[in-house]
């Protein structure tokens, strides 16, 4: 019997059938840009909410810094498939992005860790020593892997903010917590890239969409105090008056991701460094 032929796609053969990167509008291009750049806005509302201050406020400032995440998340697979890249080759949606995450994913979670006072004052330094690792990691070239990893503590400081605010980690553990974060920012480790298609990316995505959806949770019921509070309110104030138990119950669940993420990285970076040993003992050998 003869076997089944494959099916041909006339169009595929065809280079001249085939969409060349100029037949994608340069409206589009900007587009997956602005929406890039919605980045800048949650920024700004989150600074704003930041320097007021007070438990609805730094409610606004999380939700904005996850909105920010889902906007990084996916603004990158818009750009690649609007071809941005290639049809606005002057201007560097790269470089709007890292600009966008410092603000979003660094400067303005310390901020609120600063502002929100979870860390005792004679420890507010540390908040300096991550500011300048993140700024260290951003600007490496080599900060992320052709195959999909992020080179170093990928500068997650929105999550470590937002933990230590709803979990109140006593003071010393919490500056400890920051200082052993921005230190791994300088160590060869690697880190997943869900976005970018990296080894359990399918499975870390629909973890990652079941963590989503239990951070809104804690942000619905975050505060079981809000009327009648002053403009500023200390951390002690907050958690012995407005975080509610709920909330706090459903965080500590919420960590199964955080937990699975860095298990997973770090047993990627001992394998990968076990591999590296064995390649240089063989090329010693």
């Amino acid at each position: 019997m003869k076997p089944p032929q494959p099916s041909i796609d006339p169009d595929a053969s065809d280079p001249a059938a085939q969409p060349s990167d100029g037949d994608w509008p340069q409206w589009a291009a900007w587009l997956a840009h602005a929406y890039t750049g919605l980045g800048l806005l949650l920024a700004a509302v989150m600074a704003v909410c930041i320097v007021q201050g007070g438990s609805e406020s730094f409610r606004w400032a999380f939700a904005c810094m996850l909105a920010a995440c889902l906007v990084d998340a996916t603004d990158g697979s818009l750009a690649r498939r609007l071809h941005a890249k290639e049809v606005l080759p002057n201007f560097d949606g790269s470089k709007l992005d890292d600009i966008i995450d410092f603000l979003t994913f660094t400067s303005l979670p310390l901020l609120l860790v600063w502002r929100a006072e979870l860390l005792p004052p004679a420890l507010d330094a540390v908040l300096l020593v991550a500011l300048v690792a993140s700024a260290y990691g951003f600007c490496q070239v080599q900060a992320k892997t052709p195959d999909g990893y992020f080179v170093g503590f990928p500068s997650y400081w929105n999550i470590v903010a937002f933990y230590l605010y709803v979990l109140q980690f006593p003071g010393w553990l919490a500056a400890a917590l920051v200082l052993v974060l921005a230190a791994l920012t300088f160590v060869p480790s690697y880190y997943l890239y869900p976005s970018r298609g990296a080894v359990l990316s399918r499975f870390s995505n629909f973890l990652g969409g079941v963590w989503v959806m239990l951070l809104v949770a804690i942000l619905w019921t975050l505060h079981a105090h809000d009327a009648g509070e002053p403009p500023s309110i200390s951390a002690q104030a907050i958690s012995t008056q407005t975080i509610s138990t709920q909330s706090r119950n459903l965080a500590l669940i919420s960590l199964f991701y955080p937990a699975y993420y860095m298990g997973v990285s770090w047993a990627i970076t001992l394998w990968r460094w076990r591999q590296t040993r064995q390649a240089s003992s063989q090329r010693e050998g």
